[in-house]
């Protein structure tokens, strides 16, 4: 993690917490080396912007890399309901790739 990075986007945070990339950009920062700043990031968005449509294929992968199936499933599943109805063709066809990977490989 680079901690340059990882203070200006803390600041960017502190400044402007009601912007959901600011959080995302800290749970993807996170994710390298603090899986569980990661969770908490993602959490946040997931209550506080949940229609934050980026945050569910990593959100979901964190969750099942933490063995926590199903929120992952839950988060996979929500994530490609909110694409369709954001009309978000290519993200809906990412996640639900990544939702048929997850089931090969944690529900199999």
């Amino acid at each position: 993690m680079n901690n340059n990075r990882l203070a200006f986007l803390l600041q960017f945070f502190e400044e402007d917490s009601k912007d959901p990339f600011n959080a995302y950009a800290l749970a993807m920062e996170y994710q390298q080396t603090d899986v569980t700043k990661a969770a908490e990031y993602f959490q946040l968005l997931l209550e506080q912007h949940p229609d934050y449509l980026p945050t569910y294929y990593h959100a979901a992968a964190l969750f099942a890399e933490l063995e926590q199936l199903d929120v992952a499933e839950q988060l996979y599943q929500k994530g490609m309901q909110l694409a369709l109805s954001q009309q978000n063709t290519k993200t809906y066809q990412e996640l639900q790739r990544a939702y048929r990977g997850f089931q090969d490989e944690y529900l199999s």
